[in-house]
């Protein structure tokens, strides 16, 4: 009640806090920018990320590696894990050591550095999307359906538009639920 009185007689009124999830206050809560906003309203994606390691699954899958192999607990959590630069050397200690990339890879395990993956496949907090591997994994959905045929990629490109369109799609195809709350929060 003081702190009332004494905002009215001085003319400032107290600003409310923003909630958590307001960021800074830059044209959306989800946008940083008007260009952000409108690159996820158009679903525009780069299809190509520059990584700091030129890493090709095309020659780990070659060599009879499957994508859990490197990227653990992908049937469990919320996320994909992306390999840390430990897991990439308990092979890449004796194998191809000679290779720039690897150098590159033992590089940044002598300085204690994991290494800056830049993600290919995202959703924008906008989306309010809440995706989970596990249960595609779980019900037999191949990676090649979002990620396309890594066998055949050097580097990791975004190839669904992984929009609503081509996600009910999917669903609707192996007849899993397409209720809003299935994917969205």
């Amino acid at each position: 009640m003081v702190a009332a009185l004494v905002s009215c007689s001085t003319g400032k009124q107290p600003q409310p806090k923003n909630p958590p999830y307001v960021t800074s206050g830059q044209f959306t809560t989800a946008h940083p920018s008007i260009r952000a906003a409108a690159r996820d309203y158009f679903d525009e994606y780069p299809t190509q990320v520059q990584q700091p390691i030129a890493f090709t699954h095309k020659i780990h899958l070659k060599n009879s590696m499957q994508c859990t192999d490197c990227h653990k607990g992908i049937g469990q959590g919320p996320d994909i894990t992306i390999p840390n630069v430990q897991l990439c050397m308990t092979c890449h200690q004796v194998i191809a050591t000679d290779k720039p990339e690897i150098k590159k890879v033992a590089a940044y395990q002598k300085k204690g550095e994991l290494i800056p993956w830049n993600r290919v496949n995202w959703f924008y907090p906008s989306a309010h999307v809440k995706f989970r591997h596990g249960p595609h994994i779980r019900a037999g959905v191949d990676c090649a359906t979002c990620h396309g045929d890594l066998k055949q990629q050097t580097v990791a490109v975004r190839k669904a538009g992984l929009d609503m369109k081509f996600c009910v799609s999917c669903h609707r195809l192996h007849k899993a639920p397409t209720d809003c709350t299935t994917c969205h929060f």
